[in-house]
């Protein structure tokens, strides 16, 4: 074992094995193909506007753009910005992402022209300049580099900090987004549709079962999962804190 990936082992003594988890999970929910979107631009926005919502939401406001012809770089970035407020006024903080979205979208537009020319650089070069635009950290950096620009890199959301919270009975609060990351890339094979599906299966557990009030009972993952066991003895695990998205 090399020093990195024994620091790695380190960090992570006591966790599951992420194909474990994935495919316990798998075995459940079956295949789930998740993150509509019919476009790489449908899924760029899409990735800004679900920040602090759920995606039932911002479906509606998604709706509302491609009635009005702006499910686009070039749609958004021509709009005035009460206009989109107006139209995604469903998916919550309406005024904030209105201004990321435009912001994004015509810095994207003016600087390459589409995504395709956007998406063509190296993934760390990518995420540096997304993470370099207002609104933007590393869950919807990273969930547009997979869903959009279709680049291996493994989403952590606030589904999947949860969940690894309580099957591997740590604060996963205390872990950085990039050592949970960490976790999984390196334990998963590096291929845009397994990171894309263990994302979905993370979604759909968090969604029906490690809620913030979680179900235990008929959870997939409860035969693995170290939560029950703090409950009987009276140490429940402290609750994960929020992250940027």
């Amino acid at each position: 074992m090399t020093g990195q990936a024994a620091g790695s082992a380190a960090r992570h003594k006591g966790w599951p094995k992420p194909a474990l988890l994935y495919n316990t999970m798998r075995k459940r929910f079956g295949f789930l193909d998740w993150w509509p979107g019919e476009t790489k631009d449908e899924v760029l926005i899409g990735a800004i506007l679900t920040q602090q919502t759920s995606w039932k939401n911002v479906e509606k406001a998604i709706a509302n753009l491609k009635n009005a012809g702006a499910i686009s770089l070039r749609g958004i970035a021509r709009m005035r910005k009460d206009r989109i407020e107006a139209l995604i006024r469903p998916s919550g903080f309406y005024r904030q992402k209105a201004k990321r979205l435009k912001e994004t979208c015509a810095y994207i537009y003016r600087n390459y022209g589409s995504l395709d020319k956007f998406f063509s650089r190296d993934k760390e070069a990518l995420r540096e300049e997304l993470l370099g635009l207002n609104g933007i950290g590393n869950e919807t950096a990273d969930s547009i580099i997979l869903y959009a620009a279709e680049k291996p890199v493994f989403v952590i959301d606030e589904y999947t900090r949860r969940v690894m919270g309580r099957v591997s009975g740590i604060y996963a609060g205390n872990k950085s987004y990039e050592e949970i990351q960490d976790f999984f890339e390196k334990g998963l094979e590096r291929d845009v549709a397994l990171y894309k599906e263990a994302h979905a299966q993370f979604v759909e557990l968090g969604k029906n079962y490690c809620r913030a009030k979680p179900l235990c009972a008929g959870c997939p993952l409860e035969k693995i999962c170290l939560y029950g066991s703090k409950i009987r003895i009276g140490t429940r695990p402290p609750r994960t804190r929020k992250h940027n998205a």
